[in-house]
């Protein structure tokens, strides 16, 4: 990863899980480099006992290691969605939200 730790993608709980996709690591990197502005990573991968307590899906790609949320300094989140989508139109999950935007590297394309 050229601009961010693997601690950033670390599960909030505390409980030492890190795991990081490679391929998740590329499209952040590019999303930092597109928008050249500070990108926080709010929500990285999740052990399943926190993404059930925060309401996350059962099954959810942060507990693969393979999702994110975040925010871009300057770039509302619809904004960062449209970049997402126009760059990558056939796969990975992207779901755009009022302060944050999701974006899981699946196999498969999902919006919302």
């Amino acid at each position: 990863m050229k601009y961010f730790k693997r601690s950033e993608f670390a599960c909030k709980c505390g409980c030492g899980l890190d795991t990081v996709d490679y391929e998740l690591a590329k499209v952040v990197d590019n999303l930092r480099e597109h928008f050249n502005a500070p990108t926080v990573i709010t929500s990285g991968c999740r052990c399943e006992e926190h993404n059930k307590s925060v309401g996350g899906a059962k099954g959810s790609k942060h507990t693969l290691g393979i999702a994110c949320d975040l925010k871009v300094a300057g770039a509302n989140p619809r904004q960062v969605y449209d970049y997402l989508d126009n760059k990558y139109p056939d796969n990975y999950g992207l779901g755009v939200y009022s302060s944050w935007v999701h974006i899981d590297v699946r196999h498969t394309r999902a919006r919302w």
